[in-house]
């Protein structure tokens, strides 16, 4: 089989079939593996979730820096009081409020 006879084979609107090889990847039931159930398998491997817990440990710490750093930015008595994530939050919405009412005056 030459490489025009192997690519005339592909139905590029099967999302299960192999692109390069024109064929199915078998179900061990004896069927095709549809896109999401291949991706189902491949989020099921030890490595995918090691990796994805990784990036997600990397993002909550990024976001929970920026909330420090903007914590550091608020006015509030005492100056070392813990504030949760959502109390930052709305006391930045009235500081900012606060400080474009004393530009307009």
């Amino acid at each position: 089989m030459d490489l025009i006879e192997m690519f005339s084979n592909v139905d590029s609107s099967r999302p299960d079939r192999e692109p390069h090889l024109g064929i199915h990847k078998k179900r061990e039931g004896g069927g095709t593996l549809t896109r999401e159930e291949r991706r189902r398998r491949r989020r099921a491997t030890q490595k995918y979730r090691m990796a994805h817990a990784t990036r997600e440990r990397v993002r909550v710490e990024a976001f929970n820096v920026a909330f420090s750093e903007l914590r550091k930015l608020l006015p509030t008595l005492p100056p070392d009081k813990k504030l949760s994530k959502i109390e930052i939050l709305r006391l930045a919405i009235c500081y900012i409020a606060y400080l474009n009412h004393v530009l307009d005056v």
